[in-house]
């Protein structure tokens, strides 16, 4: 019988082997003998998110936020740069390790949801409902699409595969444009929330549901500029009323709980085993005070000192601002100069390591509520609809202590204001890159902010912060145009 071969260029489903879910051997599937019971199609749905817990937790967060003005890395003679280092820089490289990772584990998760949807609908399979079937379904279409938006914002055009391919048939797939990639998301999108039909669980945190569809539907749109198609897709998400913020933005990301009602969709983490955890706390801690800020003072490693705020992420919380006490805590200690100041470190994944190994279960946020309130008033407000706009922002700045009215702010006042808003709500989220190129300022701030970067940090190299239109783009990565004969990028 034939067996599907997971491929894309050079990735295996070996590569992602893990107990994350149990799910059956994934390098030899025979199409007859496999997927005969409703269980094993919920396994290959939850299968279907294991490698989005792997990227998020090793690659995303370095290409999303840390290359952003929000991030920076604590260099020393311990860590040094590696290949983190060099993309926060904005030295970009197709042979750089988290290119090929993201990639690899990204078509990996796209292999996964293709293979249950040209499955799930094959005869002698009992569903004890309809309604389970159609969620298996649409959460795989929802994934796929989540896993190509990814890839579309990072690399622009990529090769779109829709159906189980051989190996044979991996070498050689072209790239489809940008354009066609962003019609099979939104194709998708509206296929999951068809399948989905209302059965909107927010309890389930770790599972796609129709609101995590249609949120991401109008994120996808507002990316394109199609503004009254995205404001439709939010507002229906803010009237189904199954959403809404914390009193509390520390609330948000309190460890003891994990089901709240403004988290749409999150990549959920346990301590439960390495492959089930992350390392957030460990690695975005400074290099010289880990175990102090993680609770394990007799740890044997040191921190990681990734992810840093930068000045300018600190400078942009208003005064009185209560997220920035969240976000951002300092730590005394030494620095990469050797000398003793505050050091900034990221402060929102705090839950403590598990014993006797560094192991944390701190989620990643994916949507929030208050992302569809900014991106509605965003929406609205790109339709020159300034005045019904303000009152979402108003909401999200409310919780925060900043009260003062927005009332009489003019479009282009609100526009800045947004961009504000969700760089400081979002911040090491994996949003801001994203927002940055969405918004078209991309380049202006990075220009800025690298000067700034060079003036104080000595050992920055010389080509740091070069950044050009053509880097927007990230590079292709190498194994891909060598091996697979993908084209590259411009400019690399």
């Amino acid at each position: 019988m034939k067996k599907i071969v997971y491929v894309l260029g050079l990735f295996f489903l070996s590569a992602c082997s893990n107990d994350f879910l149990e799910i059956y051997p994934e390098t030899a599937l025979s199409e007859g003998t496999f997927y005969k019971s409703e269980t094993e199609y919920i396994l290959l749905a939850n299968g279907c998110y294991v490698p989005m817990q792997t990227y998020e937790k090793v690659e995303h967060w370095v290409m999303a936020e840390l290359i952003s003005d929000n991030g920076s890395f604590q260099y020393s003679t311990v860590t040094g740069e590696a290949s983190k280092g060099v993309i926060d820089q904005f030295i970009l490289a197709s042979n750089n390790v988290a290119y090929a990772n993201f990639w690899n584990f990204s078509y990996n998760g796209i292999t996964r949801c293709n293979k249950l949807l040209a499955e799930i609908d094959r005869t002698g399979v009992t569903w004890s409902k309809e309604s389970f079937k159609k969620r298996c379904a649409g959460e795989a279409q929802f994934l796929r699409a989540l896993y190509y938006f990814n890839l579309v914002r990072q690399f622009g055009g990529v090769p779109l595969v829709l159906t189980p391919i051989e190996s044979r048939e991996a070498v050689g797939i072209k790239r489809s444009t940008e354009e066609q990639v962003y019609e099979n998301i939104i194709s998708d999108l509206k296929a999951a929330v068809e399948n989905f039909n209302g059965a909107t669980d927010v309890k389930e945190n770790g599972r796609a549901n129709e609101g995590a569809a249609l949120a991401l539907l109008g994120k996808v749109y507002l990316t394109q500029r199609k503004y009254a198609e995205a404001a439709a897709a939010l507002k229906t998400v803010i009237e189904s009323g199954k959403y809404s913020l914390l009193p509390n933005y520390a609330d948000v990301f309190n460890p003891s709980s994990k089901d709240f009602k403004e988290t749409i969709f999150a990549v959920q983490y346990s301590e439960n085993s390495a492959a089930l955890s992350n390392r957030f706390l460990f690695w975005f801690a400074p290099w010289t005070s880990a175990g102090a800020i993680t609770g394990r003072p007799g740890i044997s490693l040191v921190g990681g000192g990734w992810n840093q705020p930068t000045d300018d992420l600190v400078n942009a919380f208003e005064a009185g601002d209560k997220r920035k006490d969240v976000s951002i805590k300092f730590w005394n200690g030494a620095d990469w100069d050797g000398v003793v100041r505050p050091i900034p470190y990221c402060a929102k994944y705090k839950a403590p390591l598990s014993s006797p190994v560094d192991r944390s279960s701190d989620n990643m946020p994916v949507l929030r509520y208050s992302d569809v309130l900014l991106l509605y008033a965003e929406a609205l407000n790109q339709q020159g609809n300034t005045a019904e706009a303000i009152p979402y922002v108003q909401q999200v700045r409310n919780r925060a202590g900043l009260t003062q009215s927005l009332a009489g702010s003019s479009k282009t006042a609100l526009e800045t204001l947004i961009a504000k808003e969700r760089q400081v709500e979002f911040c090491f989220e994996n949003q801001r890159w994203y927002d940055l190129k969405r918004t078209g300022k991309a380049v202006e701030v990075m220009t800025a902010h690298g000067q700034r970067e060079k003036a104080k940090k000595s050992f920055l190299y010389n080509t740091a912060y070069e950044v050009t239109p053509t880097k927007l783009l990230a590079p292709i990565p190498e194994e891909q145009v060598l091996v697979n004969k993908i084209n590259q990028n411009p400019g690399y």
